[in-house]
């Protein structure tokens, strides 16, 4: 199996088919080689690596995104959270802690977008009938 074969294959295990999907259907010309970069090196290389198990590179994740105040990846990696094993519980734990380090501002912001997340998916993890990926962007 290739890496981007891997890489794809970790992606759509994490981020689901119909976010995916989206990412792929928008990418054009210009974000091709993005596209192509992400699901080779993050997904098909770092989130592949045996030294950590998924429900860890998920509340690493989600650190990283509150701490950058990357409010645009912070929903899509709430609800890869759920898909990876997280509890709502350990997501709503994972970004208390991280405010203490990375600041209220970025807490507040992060738990309006995990609430909103939350309540868009189902007890499982899935997204709601009907419901797409949230946001038009081409990244994931």
């Amino acid at each position: 199996m290739s890496e981007r074969e891997k890489g794809m294959q970790v992606r759509r295990e994490v981020l689901g088919d119909a976010h995916v999907d989206h990412a792929e259907a928008g990418k054009d010309e210009f974000t091709a080689d993005f596209q192509e970069f992400i699901t080779r090196y993050a997904w098909g290389d770092i989130w592949s690596r045996p030294g950590l198990g998924r429900r860890e590179r998920s509340i690493a994740t989600l650190a990283a995104l509150v701490a950058l105040r990357a409010e645009g990846e912070i929903s899509m990696h709430v609800r890869a959270a759920l898909r990876n094993g997280l509890t709502r519980e350990e997501i709503k734990e994972v970004i208390l802690h991280t405010v203490v380090y990375a600041g209220v501002p970025a807490g507040n912001a992060a738990f309006s977008l995990a609430q909103t997340a939350l309540a868009e998916v189902t007890p499982g993890g899935e997204q709601g009938e009907g419901e797409g990926p949230s946001g038009g962007r081409a990244d994931g």
